[in-house]
């Protein structure tokens, strides 16, 4: 599975360029499957968000884009469908499209569903996350981060990449994600860890992990600076 890790969606060319690149083609020649179940998750989940992720009215671009296709995936459903149907329409989407919201919520509902044992076989499908849809596929998201309490207790997400994720960077929307706090945030964490604003994106492949910027970021190890723009 190739991974496009957003903060804020695909909001700058440089970010397209890089979902193009792993997509193999246009974007209006792809389809694509939204998943929205973070959206509820968490003390500020309301309908609205995940209907705004849905529709394309949200701030941050993914579903509108231009896609050939969109469905929509909500994972709290899936445990009621048989397995064959829904794992299908998985597999036949070009690119999985993830909302933000509660990552911990978001990796319950991947696990229960099943999903979270389905992505690793993915080997031709691009995976496009915002936010909490690219912080729940790290090793854990951070006792700052954690909302929702997952039944086991801990900040544990999937584990899918090797390195952490501190997203809003320097957000005027949170100005506590200062890069200070994310110093402090990264001291929590084993392993590399990075902390990206609005306008950046990590891009991963068989190849290792491409930065894409026209903002800030920083890449930690060990609580180190070691890397950033």
């Amino acid at each position: 599975m190739r991974l496009l890790l957003t903060d804020s969606g695909v909001g700058n060319a440089s970010i397209m360029t890089a979902l193009v690149e792993l997509l193999g083609g246009p974007v209006s020649e792809a389809d694509a499957l939204c998943i929205p179940t973070a959206g509820y998750g968490g003390p500020y989940g309301d309908p609205g968000g995940p209907w705004r992720f849905v529709s394309g009215r949200s701030p941050h671009p993914m579903t509108g884009l231009g896609w050939k296709s969109v469905g929509v995936l909500e994972l709290t459903a899936l445990p009621g469908i048989d397995e064959e149907r829904w794992v299908s329409w998985v597999r036949e989407a070009d690119v999985l499209l993830v909302n933000g919201g509660d990552a911990l919520y978001l990796c319950h509902w991947m696990r229960e569903s099943g999903l979270a044992a389905l992505l690793p076989s993915l080997h031709d499908t691009v995976y496009v996350g915002l936010s909490a849809g690219s912080m729940v596929l790290t090793p854990r998201i951070g006792e700052r981060f954690v909302g929702w309490r997952p039944p086991s207790g801990d900040d544990s997400a999937l584990g899918l990449v090797d390195f952490c994720l501190f997203p809003h960077l320097d957000s005027p929307d949170s100005p506590e994600n200062s890069m200070a706090e994310a110093e402090r945030w990264a001291a929590t964490t084993a392993g590399p860890a990075y902390a990206i604003d609005a306008q950046t994106a990590l891009k991963v492949t068989d190849d290792g992990v491409e930065v894409v910027s026209e903002g800030h970021w920083r890449l930690f190890d060990g609580g180190e600076r070691i890397a950033g723009a």
